[in-house]
């Protein structure tokens, strides 16, 4: 964090992890929507992902847009052992919580939409109950990113395992674009304020 002039210290991430689930049969699921904005941060970046054995999931480090180091994953253990990844990274390079950024799918946000919170629960989303249970901790930032309900006709678990519909994929693609504003912006001027610029934002209004 950053400390200046006994202003409040901004809140900037020094680690951002993307959730999803290995193989290619989850590749472009709405549950893999984590994995996806990681790909969209380091080809903006020009980083190259790295296979990390000791930290159980594909890996990059670089300089962020203000210069400083950034460490960017995305955990191969499957999504409800996320926390196991995480907990390896933090350990190796002495990451406070607060540092780490989580970016993750979420049903009760509609498609088109992303939320970005300091902390809190779980929400039933089994990644993140993996990395509360592995950081001891549930005050780590985090960015959601709407997938929807799953409908009447569909159960959950094959609506957050099924893909985007085609009229949905031309609405993710301007999501995962704002995820880049709003993280580069983090970076800049820390999340509380990527949270004010974000938070209320919905594609095509």
């Amino acid at each position: 964090m950053i400390q200046a002039n006994n202003t409040p210290s901004l809140i900037i991430p020094q680690l951002i992890v993307g959730l999803g689930n290995p193989g290619a049969r989850y590749d472009k699921t709405r549950h893999n929507i984590g994995f996806e904005a990681l790909d969209c941060l380091a080809q903006t970046w020009q980083l190259s992902w790295q296979n990390n054995k000791r930290f159980k999931g594909f890996f990059s480090e670089g300089r962020s847009i203000t210069g400083e180091k950034i460490y960017l994953l995305k955990p191969q253990t499957y999504m409800n052992l996320s926390g196991e990844s995480i907990r390896a990274v933090v350990d190796w390079y002495k990451i406070p919580p607060e540092s780490i950024l989580v970016i993750y799918d979420d049903m009760d946000l509609p498609v088109g939409r992303l939320r970005i919170r300091l902390s809190g629960s779980a929400g039933g989303h089994n990644g993140i109950k993996s990395t509360i249970a592995h950081l001891g901790s549930q005050d780590f930032p985090r960015l959601r990113i709407g997938i929807g309900k799953s409908g009447e006709d569909k159960e959950t678990v094959s609506h957050v395992l099924g893909k985007f519909a085609p009229s949905e994929k031309k609405v993710m693609a301007e999501v995962l674009d704002w995820v880049v504003s709003a993280v580069e912006l983090s970076l800049k001027q820390g999340l509380e304020k990527a949270m004010s610029l974000y938070n209320g934002r919905v594609v095509g209004e």
